[in-house]
């Protein structure tokens, strides 16, 4: 499989029909390593990967930590948290 030609994916507008079919391959190419009882690969190892979150998404972030997790990298996870308008203060 080649590696994927996208550095950053923060959605999938900019990709072609092929990348999306090539990336749902990839995914199908995982269900065999989460099936296993060790669910770790080495493709990431020696990697860190750092997950940025604008909006606080519980199931995105675990996800994302998941995968990188399995995938052998070193995960952090940052979260941005930006100011409330006047309006939103209770």
């Amino acid at each position: 499989m080649a590696p994927f030609q996208h550095r950053h994916l923060l959605g999938i507008s900019q990709l072609n029909q092929y990348e999306i079919v090539d990336l749902l391959d990839r995914a199908e190419a995982m269900i065999p390593v989460s099936r296993q009882p060790r669910k770790t690969l080495p493709t990431l190892s020696g990697k860190t990967q750092i997950n940025l979150f604008f909006e606080p998404s519980t199931r995105t972030q675990a996800s994302f930590e998941i995968a990188g997790k399995r995938l052998g990298a070193q995960v952090t996870n940052m979260s941005v948290r930006t100011p409330r308008s006047p309006r939103a203060r209770p």
